[in-house]
């Protein structure tokens, strides 16, 4: 099976091919042009570089979110459209679940993430929040959502969730406050793009619940865009603060 998979949740992103399982290429995006830009251009020149044409392309694959609003609609709806043209199966898979799938890729030491170890995906959500999710042997613990940091931190010493292993961008930024909380925490380095992780994902997906039909995918925001926020004040009278964010909507 050959699967075309892209990551659209940064500004930088991802693409990659991999056949039965097995990666064959993987291209990381210019962060400084952008995806409106690159896409379906990008996609293209992949596959043109391994001698192969979009038809070629038994299943699509495209990171659903959380991310950037924009990038995300834009991936989505790039994907979507080669799918139906195409009529061939696109899956959408969660980025903090291919994150996870990333983390259980590297074949760490059995001591760093054994079968009992919860892990904890946390990706920068601007305006000092994190996305996260957490795992417990491969399944999802806690679904996703978005909050600052130290309150992810205090819900979860409540709760008595203590991740063994912290992964993705919103992990590195805030690696000393997790620290601080779980001293014992292990903070993995920056882990290769996502796209062959959304790869493998989707594949055994579609092996395993059989085909998708692209209009089935939905972005997963997880929280509300700038845009929405802004009419929810306007409608009650509420000046807008300036914005801090860096997510655009």
């Amino acid at each position: 099976m050959l699967v075309l998979a892209l990551d659209s949740t940064t500004r930088q992103g991802s693409i990659a091919l991999t056949r039965d399982g097995a990666l064959l290429a993987t291209y990381t995006g210019d962060p400084e042009t952008t995806h409106g830009e690159r896409l379906p251009g990008d996609l293209v020149r992949v596959l043109g570089a391994h001698a192969l044409s979009v038809g070629e392309v038994d299943l699509f694959a495209v990171a659903s979110g959380p991310g950037s609003f924009t990038g995300l609609r834009i991936g989505i709806a790039t994907m979507q459209g080669l799918a139906l043209a195409n009529a061939k199966s696109l899956v959408g898979i969660s980025a903090l679940d291919a994150l996870n799938e990333a983390v259980h890729s590297l074949s760490p030491e059995p001591s760093v993430l054994s079968p009992a170890s919860d892990v904890a995906t946390w990706m920068d959500a601007q305006r000092g929040q994190v996305f996260s999710a957490v795992y417990r042997n491969g399944a999802v613990l806690e679904g996703a959502m978005v909050e600052k940091p130290a309150d992810i931190l205090a819900r979860w010493r409540h709760e008595e969730i203590r991740p063994r292993v912290f992964a993705g961008d919103g992990a590195l930024a805030y690696a000393a406050l997790i620290l601080r909380a779980l001293p014992d925490a292990q903070i993995v380095a920056p882990l290769s793009p996502l796209a062959p992780a959304i790869a493998r994902l989707a594949e055994a997906h579609v092996r395993q619940y059989g085909p998708v039909t692209p209009d089935a995918i939905r972005p997963v925001y997880v929280r509300r865009s700038d845009a929405e926020l802004a009419r929810d004040r306007r409608d009650a009278g509420v000046s807008a603060p300036a914005s801090t964010s860096g997510q655009t909507s």
